[in-house]
């Protein structure tokens, strides 16, 4: 047996327990579409695009494997399994695991170098100089549920940096709006989102495309904004604290505002058509009958759901623009008392192509309504953290509004019904994975069909 046939051998068993494996509970089945190497010391370097086919439909994992002669130190976590060879045992691990693998890729990224095709091309693409005098450390993010992050600790002529590289684990044709969408609003000089380093861009086979091959980032790097925490840890202490968030939540109204208006100005608007509205009227729809199913206790909303959504189809809706898509509080960091806006990727498993185009803003709006609900949610049905909840929600709104010039309130009705669709979204997804926390979706169902009677 080669040892590339090893790799796939020894990657099925190992992928199938990733956080990040889509098909959860099934036996990964296996294809190599196409590979690519990088130069580096004391590791062989393969990084892997490999498709599955054990789910209803195919997907494509970027796997970076390290083929080591030696054991590497403290990685036993990192080893996707051992290779017999006439010399001895191969290694084979992680790659984002391995500090040989995290150097070459950051180094790949910053001189703009390509990596040696094995099938599959790779080149990395540098947005402003950056000169890497020397790497002190590299480690993985833990906690991320669909791709990986290595958090460098570098060295350069105007002093010490850090770095995050997200190493992006499901792949697909076209740009990632992770990448293009943060490197533009930080291009625009806005504050609001980390300093964009560099990507890799990738090129692989692909039948379904038109001229075979598809190409989309591989690899996104930037600035680590050391010592920031995130936004849901920060407004959770609020909450359990009983300590007055309404001036945060106002000022991450303005920033989300300020962000809107740069992806507009970047990227243009354009007035929805009959239909656009009618399609995200007919995804309501769905996810409505998907969640009576599944929850029946939605089953009694039924009726004031469906008069809202077709109430506000007889709306004038709003410009569609690129957004965020998938817009919470575990989204945003407070640095230096300022919100950092992050990944910007939407939803991994979406295709890149719908998760690429223009759409309402009033859906990052009404995501963030829905996180601030949560917050207090998760303490339980209490008066205090009722009011808590109304007050963040309130001056979020109010901060948003401010900055837009846009009067959401005028259009309540629009609002609601956005946020009725993501309820009904959670609501099922509690149902399958935390049921003790349906309450929460539960609540905000019944308190935004109350207003809507």
């Amino acid at each position: 047996m080669s040892l590339l046939t090893s790799h796939l051998d020894l990657i099925a068993p190992w992928l199938g327990s990733q956080r990040w494996f889509a098909s959860k509970g099934r036996l990964p089945e296996l294809q190599l579409i196409g590979s690519w190497q990088l130069p580096a010391v004391g590791a062989r370097i393969h990084t892997h695009l490999i498709m599955d086919h054990s789910g209803a439909e195919p997907v494509l994992y970027q796997v970076p494997v390290t083929e080591r002669d030696e054991p590497l130190a403290d990685a036993d976590g990192a080893l996707i399994g051992l290779h017999p060879s006439g010399d001895g045992t191969t290694y084979l691990y992680d790659g984002p695991h391995d500090p040989a693998y995290a150097e070459a890729l950051l180094r790949m990224i910053t001189t703009n170098s390509s990596a040696i095709s094995e099938g599959a091309d790779a080149a990395g693409q540098a947005f402003a100089s950056l000169e890497i005098s020397s790497i002190l450390a590299a480690k993985v993010l833990t906690g991320e549920q669909s791709n990986t992050s290595i958090i460098y600790r570098v060295t350069t002529p105007d002093g010490p940096l850090r770095v995050i590289c997200k190493v992006f684990r499901a792949l697909h044709d076209g740009e990632n709006p992770d990448v293009v969408l943060q490197s533009a609003i930080a291009a625009a000089g806005s504050e609001s989102v980390p300093r964009s380093i560099g990507t890799v861009a990738g090129e692989w086979d692909d039948i379904g495309q038109a001229r075979g091959r598809a190409s989309g980032h591989l690899a996104f790097a930037q600035e680590f904004l050391a010592g920031a925490e995130d936004a849901w840890r920060f407004a959770l202490r609020a909450s359990e604290t009983g300590i007055d968030f309404t001036a945060s939540a106002h000022a991450l109204g303005v920033v989300t505002a300020e962000v809107h208006r740069t992806l507009a100005t970047s990227f243009g608007t354009r007035a929805p058509s009959p239909a656009d509205i009618a399609e995200t009227l007919a995804s309501w729809q769905t996810r409505l009958q998907l969640a009576i199913n599944e929850v029946p206790a939605i089953a009694e909303l039924r009726d004031v759901i469906e008069n809202l959504y077709a109430t506000v189809g007889s709306l004038d809706w709003p410009s569609l623009q690129r957004i965020h898509g998938d817009y919470h509080l575990g989204q945003v960091l407070l640095a230096d008392g300022h919100w950092i806006l992050l990944d910007f990727e939407g939803e991994p498993m979406r295709p890149m192509l719908e998760r690429s185009r223009p759409d309402f803003a009033v859906r990052d709006v009404a995501g963030m309504l829905r996180s601030l609900d949560y917050v207090a949610g998760s303490h339980g049905s209490t008066e205090q953290a009722a009011a808590w909840t109304s007050a963040s929600r309130r001056a979020f709104l109010s901060g948003y509004i401010e900055e837009s010039g846009t009067d959401l309130r005028a259009h309540r009705e629009l609002l609601d019904a956005f946020e009725m669709d993501k309820a009904v979204y959670e609501a099922v997804y509690e149902a399958r994975n935390r049921p003790d926390w349906l309450p929460i979706p539960l609540s905000a169902l019944r308190r935004l069909a109350t207003r809507a009677r």
